[in-house]
């Protein structure tokens, strides 16, 4: 992963003119972030990686359908960008939830600045360090209720929920256990499924 140096920032000011160009030239075939002033570049998931993400959007389907059938009250994204906070963060979790009530119809915009309600971030090493630390920081500053890192490589699902201003661990899953996890705690999820080759 390669970074451009931060300035330092004062929580009013803008991420630095050089960041926001760097930020705008990277190629599409590369997933660029701008966490705490840094931009960060790193290569398109690896095939587990992406096989995990896509099987987890595929199961919490029903949370998001098109019309109003149950268990449904969820919008949820694959990869959305989001603006967040006075910089702004530019974030890329890997999938993204809102509550319909918060986001009723979809923004047609490139980025999204309304913070979501559940994110979910599938670990890399070359980034679980980010997403783990300044990234989880982010998305607690912005209030985002329920975190998730999911671990192909150690097979386990890990639920946070924000209480308090802080991110509570409620609990891990691993290997192929079937479980019901917040907030889609309406559906059983084959945990083993995420894995399946």
């Amino acid at each position: 992963m390669n970074a451009v140096p931060a300035r330092k920032q004062d929580e009013e000011e803008r991420n630095a003119p050089e960041v926001e160009a760097a930020f705008e030239a990277v190629p599409a075939e590369q997933i660029a972030e701008i966490i705490d002033g840094e931009l960060h570049v790193q290569p398109r998931p690896r095939i587990r990686h992406a096989r995990a993400a896509s099987m987890l959007d595929r199961t919490l389907r029903p949370f998001d359908p098109p019309g109003d059938e149950p268990p449904g009250g969820w919008v949820i994204l694959y990869e959305p960008e989001l603006h967040l906070g006075p910089g702004p963060d530019k974030l890329v979790p890997d999938l993204a939830g809102w509550r319909r009530e918060r986001m009723p119809e979809l923004p047609d915009v490139a980025a999204i600045t309304l913070p979501p309600d559940w994110v979910c971030e599938v670990l890399s090493p070359g980034t679980q360090a980010i997403d783990r630390g300044k990234k989880m920081r982010i998305y607690r500053r912005e209030g985002v209720e329920y975190l998730w890192f999911v671990d192909p490589a150690a097979q386990l699902v890990e639920v946070f929920r924000l209480v308090h201003g802080r991110s509570s661990h409620l609990d891990t899953y691993e290997g192929d256990n079937r479980a019901r996890l917040e907030p889609f705690e309406a559906i059983e999820i084959d945990i083993g499924a995420l894995w399946a080759r």
